[in-house]
């Protein structure tokens, strides 16, 4: 398995259930992380929560932390066989609802690409494709798509292996 695979696609595409698929395939890997970056602010995102918690094996070790992402890998070190981060989308919302200017989350998301790229275990990082729709009728929305594009390019330049889903299916871009 490489070292590093980004998962990306549309809401309910199937990402988080093949991350977890590909972060159980191995039996081997019998220390599996999930970092999970959503805080659960309100009813629909304490459900949306529930249903993960719920359809994650119970073999996960989950971690969650939603904004030091490389402190999080860093304290894995030497006792993840593997992880699954999920998700950048929510990341790159938590850095923008904590004021950070662009330049900061920016650098952000290449400390995190770095910090994925020198970890000594297999991560697969799940993210969204949010740019493919309409322009955002607000700043604010044009400012976060625009975020979290420049942060999934940057993590998919660091990954091994790059995977768009599609109702259940994976196409492997890189």
């Amino acid at each position: 398995m490489p070292t590093l695979t980004l998962i990306t696609g549309g809401s309910r595409s199937g990402k988080s259930t093949h991350a977890i698929m590909l972060a159980t395939a191995d039996p081997a890997a019998a220390r599996r992380y999930f970092i999970a970056t959503a805080e659960a602010l309100d009813d629909e995102m304490r459900a949306r929560i529930a249903h993960h918690q719920a359809t994650r094996p119970p073999t996960f070790i989950t971690v969650e932390e939603p904004v030091d992402l490389p402190g999080a890998l860093a304290a894995m070190a030497g006792h993840a066989d593997i992880a699954v981060l999920d998700c950048l989308t929510l990341w790159v919302s938590n850095l923008v609802g904590k004021g950070l200017e662009d330049g900061a989350i920016l650098a952000a998301a290449d400390t995190l690409a770095a910090a994925l790229r020198q970890a000594r275990f297999p991560i697969i990082v799940v993210t969204d494709e949010v740019g493919w729709g309409i322009v955002p009728d607000n700043p604010v929305a044009r400012r976060f798509r625009d975020l979290l594009g420049w942060t999934n390019q940057k993590v998919a330049q660091a990954a091994d292996r790059v995977l768009l889903m599609a109702a259940g299916f994976p196409m492997y871009l890189k």
